[in-house]
């Protein structure tokens, strides 16, 4: 499992945007240099972030990118579903059958249930987490992680 570069750097955007205070929001160029991101790249990120419904672009030669709804309501699920897609799902086993085209452990398969339980465990983590809370320090961010943690582990 590995967070991918598209995942870090679309969060890093969206984090930024929700920090800030302008109306008018943050522009490719200010988030490209704010953030070390080449325009490009910048350009390609706000635009998955813009089709998935998680940020609005302003018009104008001020114009920018805002968050598309409060920070408080966007989940880290929902913004790494948007960049990446999810680290399992229900389509994975059929998309990786092998060269037989049907898998061999298509009935009974504990591999399917390990993935299964990995993802739910991400998903009542990340649904928990939201762009509010990681617009907070880092000392902030992680009592409030741990907090959650302690959640459930109870």
């Amino acid at each position: 499992m590995k967070i991918t570069a598209q995942d870090e750097y679309g969060l890093r955007i969206l984090v930024r945007i929700a920090k800030c205070k302008v109306q008018t929001g943050l522009s490719i160029p200010q988030l490209s240099e704010m953030e070390g991101l080449s325009r490009p790249n910048v350009s390609k990120l706000t635009r998955i972030l813009r089709v998935e419904g998680l940020i609005n672009s302003t018009k104008g030669h001020v114009g920018g990118y805002v968050l598309a709804r409060p920070a408080a309501d966007i989940t880290i699920n929902d913004a790494l579903k948007a960049l990446g897609g999810r680290l399992f799902d229900e389509d994975f086993c059929a998309n990786h059958v092998g060269v037989l085209k049907l898998c061999t452990n298509s009935i009974d398969c504990s591999i399917r249930s390990l993935w299964s339980m990995v993802q739910s465990s991400i998903d009542t983590l990340l649904d928990k987490v939201t762009l509010a809370d990681l617009s907070n320090s880092e000392k902030e961010a992680k009592f409030t992680f741990q907090g959650f943690l302690e959640e459930n582990a109870n």
